[in-house]
């Protein structure tokens, strides 16, 4: 594979939000995101954003569409718009899963799965790490690695 572009990861995820510049800064606040770049429309609508975590981290955020790529596309949803369905996932691994823990809930992060050590057996690995649902719904995994394979 070639290089990627500078300053970008080799893949990055898009979530769309009701209120998304307040989502914007509640995953900066509670999950450790800083903004790379937010592009806003009308009324403050958020057209495109780029928040990073790390070096290596990005996701796009923006506010709900009714869709864009062509006429096959789909529109994109806030899971607080499609009751509660969970419209992505996403797994970040952090420097110290404990603390991440503690930002995120004093947040307000709803924790759906406390902090759990998860032994894949000697073979594999073993994380420490919780599960906790954004404002809007969407599910996000935290992770931090304890041991390596042997």
């Amino acid at each position: 594979m070639k290089p990627t572009p500078k300053g970008w990861p080799r893949i990055a995820s898009g979530l769309s939000y009701r209120n998304a510049g307040d989502m914007i800064d509640w995953l900066c606040r509670a999950y450790g995101f800083e903004i790379r770049l937010k592009v806003e429309g009308d009324q403050g609508r958020i057209e495109h954003s780029e928040l990073s975590y790390g070096q290596d981290g990005l996701i796009m955020v923006s506010s709900e569409k009714e869709g864009y790529g062509g006429e096959h596309s789909a529109p994109l949803r806030s899971p607080a718009s499609v009751n509660g369905a969970n419209t992505q996932s996403l797994m970040v691994y952090v420097d110290d899963v404990d603390a991440h823990c503690a930002q995120a809930r004093a947040a307000g992060a709803r924790i759906v799965n406390e902090l759990a050590d998860h032994d894949y057996g000697e073979d594999y690995w073993t994380d420490r790490s919780y599960g906790a649902a954004d404002p809007e719904g969407h599910m996000w995994w935290f992770s931090q690695r304890m041991r390596d394979p042997k």
